[in-house]
């Protein structure tokens, strides 16, 4: 257990609200819950020290368990809403686990259910990134296609009149012009106990990337749902 000989916990956070698809995390692709796709996924690493589910739903608990991880604690009310933060549920989440453990963890890493298609290499990739580069963090990006990047994002006024909402954007007319772009795939974040328990930030100091160039979905409408349950079965994990 452990990695690199530091002690590590995985945290799933699944809470049971969800305004663009209801009941969102137990929605089933490939067979598969989202949560229990997370919670089978992290329960199969071998240094991984601990994996717990961060949840405010019982049956969204009953399904984290069932696919192996570990339910310590419920999430409290006040981190359970759509304007609490990632940092405060996940700061929650690593006190609690320690206080339930008895022990403190040097890393922990966050798995969202609505990443279905990462692997483990994914997570193990983030983590070597974060412990062999010294960083304070580490996150999984995709690089962003050219037509969604700021030189291509279109603007239109109220009189239904389009512009560039970066100056001078019709020049970026090729690709080849427009400067690297990435965004946040939701596949794995890793931080350091300083980072977040102390420091409160993931992102914001010393947060390497680690680029996945494959498709990949973050699961917010009932398409991407139908993109993944597609993306798994031509990758036969379905």
């Amino acid at each position: 257990m452990a990695y690199a000989g530091q002690s590590v916990l995985a945290v799933v956070p699944a809470r049971g609200g969800s305004k663009s698809i209801p009941r969102k995390n137990l929605q089933v692709v490939g067979g598969v819950s989202l949560v229990g796709r997370a919670a089978a996924l992290a329960a199969s690493i071998d240094w991984i020290d601990e994996a717990v589910i961060s949840t405010d739903d019982d049956e969204i608990l009953a399904e984290a368990v069932t696919h192996g991880l570990d339910a310590p604690f419920m999430r409290p009310p006040e981190l359970s809403g759509d304007t609490a933060t990632s940092v405060d549920m996940w700061h929650h989440a690593w006190l609690a686990s320690e206080a339930h453990y008895k022990t403190t963890f040097a890393i922990s890493v966050l798995l969202e259910p609505t990443s279905p298609l990462r692997t483990a290499d994914d997570i193990e990739r983030t983590v070597a990134a974060l412990t062999q580069g010294g960083h304070a963090a580490a996150a999984t990006v995709s690089p962003t296609p050219a037509h969604f990047t700021p030189h291509k994002t279109l603007t239109v006024d109220a009189n239904e009149r389009i512009g560039f909402y970066v100056q001078g954007g019709h020049r970026f007319a090729l690709r080849q012009s427009i400067p690297r772009y990435f965004h946040r795939n939701g596949l794995c974040y890793a931080a350091r106990r300083k980072t977040l328990v102390e420091g409160g930030t993931i992102l914001e100091n010393d947060c390497v990337a680690v680029v996945v160039d494959r498709p990949v979905v973050n699961i917010d409408d009932v398409f991407e749902l139908e993109l993944a349950e597609y993306l798994l079965r031509r990758e036969g994990r379905a």
